[in-house]
This record gives C-alpha cells, sequence and structure tokens, in this order.
C-alpha cells in the first residue's frame, strides 16, 4: 500500500508542470460553467437544468385570504442540492468531484503518444543505429524517459546475448509499462465504482431519518414537511452519485481503449526499430 501511494504521487509530481501550463484553462472554463449556471438557477430558477425547487410556505393554512392557494417561495436548485447533502455528504461529494477532474486532467496529459512516443526520440535513435552508433543510441533510449525509451533502452541493454533476448526484454518492460498506465487509469475507475456507493449510502441515511420522524411521533401522521429532509437527503446523494460515476465509467472505458492503442503502437514501434538486429545470434 505505501508503494502505490508513492509510485501515485510520484505520478502527480511529474504531471505537475503540465497541470500548471493547463490549469488556468481548466479553471476558467469551470467558473464560466459554474457562474452560467447559479446565474440562470437565480434568476430563474424554473429555467434552471436542475429544476425549480418549491419549499411549503410555513404556516397552518397554506391559503390566503380568497381561499386560493397562496404564493410559496421558492428556494434556488443549487442551494437546495447543498442542504440536502448536508454537513457529511457534501463535503465528501465535493471533494471526489475534484480527485475526478484532477485525475482526468492527469490522464489526458500522460496517456498521449505525443507524450509515451517522442517522434524525436524515434528519429534520432534511428539515425543513431544507421550510424551504427549503438551506444549513443543506448544512451539515448536510457536518459528518455517515456514508454518508448524504456522499452528500447531494455531491448539495446540485452542485444549482448542475441536478439531473443532483447526482445523478451523489450516484452517485459513493454508489460511493466502497460502496467503503471493501467495503474494509473484504475483511479478513475475506483471513483466510478466508488461515488455510486456513496449515493447508496446517503439514500439509506435519508430513509432513516425519515422513517426516525415517523417513530418519533408515534400515532400521529407526520407533515410532508418533516419527512422531505430525510426523502431529499436520500435522493440527492443517489442523483450526485450517479452525475460522478457514469463520466467515471466512461472514461475510464475510454482510456482502456486508448491503453489497448498504445501498447500495439509500442510492440510495433520498437520491432521497427530493433528489426535490423534480427540476424544477430548469441555471443
Amino acid at each position: 500500500m505505501h508503494a502505490a501511494s508513492e509510485g501515485f504521487l510520484s505520478e502527480v509530481r511529474s504531471a505537475w508542470p503540465r497541470l500548471l501550463r493547463v490549469a488556468p484553462r481548466f479553471l476558467l472554463v469551470a467558473c464560466l460553467i459554474g457562474a452560467s449556471l447559479a446565474a440562470v438557477s437565480f434568476v430563474s430558477p424554473s429555467a434552471s437544468p436542475f429544476g425549480s425547487v418549491v419549499m411549503a410556505q410555513e404556516g397552518d393554512a397554506g391559503l390566503d385570504a380568497g381561499g386560493e392557494d397562496a404564493p410559496r417561495p421558492r428556494k434556488n436548485a443549487l442551494v437546495y442540492i447543498a442542504e440536502s447533502c448536508g454537513w457529511i455528504f457534501g463535503p465528501v461529494f465535493l471533494v471526489l468531484s475534484f480527485i475526478f477532474v484532477a485525475l482526468l486532467a492527469m490522464c489526458f496529459l500522460q496517456i498521449r503518444k505525443a507524450v509515451l512516443f517522442p517522434p524525436e526520440l524515434a528519429t534520432q535513435f534511428e539515425q543513431h543505429l544507421e550510424a551504427k552508433e549503438y551506444q549513443p543510441a543506448y544512451e539515448l533510449a536510457k536518459n528518455d524517459d517515456s514508454y518508448l525509451g524504456h522499452v528500447l533502452a531494455a531491448g539495446m541493454g540485452k542485444l549482448q546475448s542475441g536478439y531473443p533476448a532483447a526482445v523478451e526484454a523489450m516484452e517485459e518492460a513493454q508489460g511493466n509499462e502497460q502496467m503503471k498506465l493501467e495503474h494509473k487509469i484504475s483511479y478513475v475507475s475506483l471513483v466510478g465504482a466508488l461515488a455510486p456507493m456513496l449515493g447508496l449510502l446517503g439514500t439509506v441515511q435519508g430513509m432513516v431519518d425519515s422513517f426516525k420522524t415517523i417513530s418519533d411521533n408515534p400515532g400521529v401522521a407526520p407533515k410532508p414537511d418533516q419527512l422531505a429532509t430525510g426523502i431529499a437527503t436520500a435522493l440527492v446523494t443517489t442523483l450526485i452519485g450517479l452525475w460522478i460515476a457514469i463520466p467515471a465509467i466512461m472514461f475510464f472505458q475510454l482510456f482502456k481503449n486508448w491503453l489497448e492503442d498504445i501498447n500495439a503502437t509500442a510492440a510495433d514501434e520498437s520491432t521497427r526499430l530493433m528489426s535490423r538486429f534480427q540476424s544477430m545470434g548469441k555471443k
């Protein structure tokens, strides 16, 4: 567990410079979307994408002097969602959302062919091989901290034992790199599995609160507004859990498909660059 956490922290530290370059764009888009939703909900609750939330008017009759329904105040939908989540589920979902966005940014920045297979590395490596500069080619691949660099360095390091040994070393290095990438996207899958479970926990908590309200007043039918708080917690937490889980599952499958394409590209590119040593036997 300690090794896994250290690996995750090292990945975050390595991606931090790239995150800083794109973070202002993500923050600007998020602020614009949040401000737009808040403005729409505040100006016209009925036009809010979350729908309007009608709060029952305090009082006994709820009717005006003419016997018609009295106007009831409307509450902003975002405020209603925050109040329904409460001080426990609200911060939990907020933190989980920030983690999910950070994971998406990290995956989009790191799981790219331009990062994993630098074109300049393949070009310079092939130039060294054509000039029969094998040691500089090995040093170039060894000093490059990329998917392709690790695979080529592993193959070049085993060339003295023959081409089959080099191929075996490249396959082993490719398996290690594949495991690292799968480890990164597994956190996205974890968010997708954890979010609905938290929503289910909120559902159970809300229903317990509602039934507790009924049991605290035996023989008396509770008013709807007395049960509304627990029911709101039960439904809203489930809704937010699904809001987080559905995109997480979708992006996890997307990243998984990307990894399959990346692994196929790694095998083809490394085999192409090292194919000139196929005739080499054991020394």
